[in-house]
């Protein structure tokens, strides 16, 4: 997996700072953005423990996201207020030795790893054999597994980003996406250190979400994320 942070909003807190601030200033936009960065910070850590997160609308964080399987793109365009381009299958062919992704628990057991490979294997010569015999790649596709790599540009902005950390940096996420999510949050967090300073897992400002499903590991969670 390889996750970059492309680009984003210059100046991400200044320009959410400015925001709020205009809603209750006479004061042009010019004089609102010349305001210094300590008054910025404490502004956004304000906005962030009210709760009035529309302000972060108004930063937008674009990454470039290579090595996941199909399994986790699936769940991550679930996430709507987001903007996605994705390689496709149908215009992409791949071939016999297609990128997959392994989980852990398939390759730290030797037999269930046998079973995993000659089925990847099997699909590989399968999809080639299809393409050879004139099968569109839009249809020879179908016999690709969810386990098949793809990679992506995706576009949220600082508020849906925090609502998708919350929710996919949390242990009881699958362990891809929250892998991704992790090193998203570690790369906006360098960018955005106001913005994003309490983001993660719902447990790391308040009692666990999840209830009686919650992991059991709030300290050790919180650990995790003051080291991000």
């Amino acid at each position: 997996m390889r996750v970059q942070l492309l680009t984003h909003t210059p100046e991400p807190e200044r320009a959410c700072a400015a925001a709020a601030r205009l809603c209750y200033s006479a004061a042009d936009i010019d004089r609102l953005m010349a305001r210094n960065d300590e008054d910025h910070a404490a502004l956004l850590q304000k906005i962030v423990r009210l709760g009035h997160y529309s302000v972060l609308e108004h930063a937008s964080f674009t990454f470039g996201i290579e090595g996941i399987s199909r399994a986790c793109s699936h769940q991550l365009v679930r996430h709507r207020i987001a903007s996605f381009s994705q390689q496709s299958q149908r215009y992409v062919a791949s071939c016999d030795q297609f990128e997959h992704v392994l989980p852990e628990s398939i390759a730290d057991r030797p037999e269930c790893r046998q079973l995993f490979d000659d089925f990847i294997a099997e699909a590989g010569r399968v999809y080639s054999r299809l393409l050879e015999a004139g099968v569109p790649a839009e249809d020879a596709r179908f016999v690709l597994p969810n386990a098949a790599a793809t990679k992506l540009v995706m576009t949220m902005n600082a508020r849906e980003l925090r609502h998708f950390f919350a929710l996919r940096c949390c242990r009881r996420a699958q362990w891809e996406i929250r892998a991704m999510a992790c090193e998203m949050l570690r790369l906006v967090r360098q960018v955005a250190p106001v913005i994003f300073g309490d983001a993660g897992p719902g447990c790391l400002t308040g009692p666990c979400p999840e209830g009686a499903m919650t992991c059991g590991a709030i300290k050790e969670v919180r650990d995790e994320f003051s080291r991000i």
